[in-house]
């Protein structure tokens, strides 16, 4: 545990290694919350929360370790830029499998690799189906590289799952694998985007139970895909046009176990979500820590249609990602 930095200490962010100014209360670099002193200047260590905000404007989320676990095996990354054609963005959610070894290293790994490879191709104008094909070959090869490193073997390499959607002034696309989901959330029409790689989505389609009753055995959460060191998937892509104004929720199973309806999820997100994606996410997360917490929890939201509203001049690119966790232990 990090001891509580004092607000004049020259400190480093205890979870990607920057270097902090006295003022700041969350790392620039990673997004996660800094601990500080209580008011009367007690040098008292406090347990810290693994929380972390990311804030584009265009796309925001929060991660949170839950209630129950002792770290945050979820990672999530966002990315924005204005085009030609106007604002786009790239969201990211990575949900660490829990039987995999590091499986928070490799969600953060999956995260930044997903995220640079799917922004890379809207910036140099590639089609954005088969750029999320080659963004999740990107990441695999990061998670090779993670395995090395700790010297994994071919049954006990890192493993996540993951959601990505690439946003642009027309079009959604997705792509994902494991049960990480997308939510379409709209004042008028809500829907799920995405489908589960699990034994419970197994089940349901093969008719077998319906989703309550599947959800709720279990083996529910076995997954069934993924992406990993160990495995070469090809992913599922969806391209969606949004019908009208909404928001897009990427999100992980810490948050839609307790609410897996979109007209559920839409309520709670909505119309906070449309104007204050940030706000709107922070609610989602507080939603799921009172329902329980047993999970990490992740939620981005991004509200559509984009509104570029960022510093940046036209080409350049606001980043907010997960700290290398390849590089942060070569400095350790």
């Amino acid at each position: 545990m990090a001891r509580p930095m004092s607000l004049d200490d020259a400190a480093s962010c205890p979870s990607c290694g920057r270097l902090l100014e006295p003022q700041d209360k969350f790392c620039e670099a990673c997004g996660s919350k800094l601990q500080r002193p209580s008011v009367n200047g007690s040098a008292r260590e406090q347990p810290r929360r693994d929380s972390t905000e990311f804030d584009l404007g265009l796309v925001a989320g929060v991660s949170d370790r839950g209630l129950r676990h002792r770290r945050n095996e979820d990672a999530m990354a966002l990315a924005a830029t204005h085009l030609a054609t106007g604002a786009a963005a790239v969201a990211v959610v990575c949900d660490g499998v829990s039987g995999s070894p590091s499986p928070d290293a490799a969600a953060r790994a999956a995260a930044r690799a997903l995220a640079g490879a799917l922004m890379a191709g809207l910036c140099h104008n590639e089609d954005p189906v088969r750029t999320a094909t080659s963004a999740t070959e990107a990441a695999r090869e990061e998670l090779v590289s993670l395995a090395l490193t700790r010297h994994a073997s071919a049954d006990d390499a890192p493993a996540t799952t993951f959601v990505t959607a690439t946003l642009t002034a027309r079009a959604i696309t997705l792509c994902w694998l494991g049960d990480s989901r997308a939510y379409w959330l709209g004042p008028g029409s809500t829907q799920r985007l995405t489908t589960d790689d699990s034994v419970a989505a197994e089940m349901v389609a093969a008719g077998q139970a319906t989703e309550a009753a599947a959800l709720a055995m279990p083996q529910a959460h076995t997954l069934t895909r993924w992406i990993g060191a160990d495995i070469r998937e090809a992913p599922h892509v969806a391209v969606f046009e949004p019908p009208g104004p909404g928001a897009l929720l990427l999100c992980s199973d810490g948050l839609w176990n307790y609410r897996p309806d979109p007209a559920g999820l839409a309520q709670l997100a909505l119309p906070t979500a449309l104007t204050d994606p940030l706000g709107a996410a922070s609610k989602l997360i507080g939603f799921a820590l009172a329902a329980g917490g047993m999970d990490n929890v992740t939620a981005v939201l991004a509200p559509f249609p984009l509104t570029w509203s960022l510093g940046t001049a036209p080409g350049e690119v606001a980043w907010r990602v997960p700290a290398d966790p390849i590089a942060r232990r070569a400095r350790t």
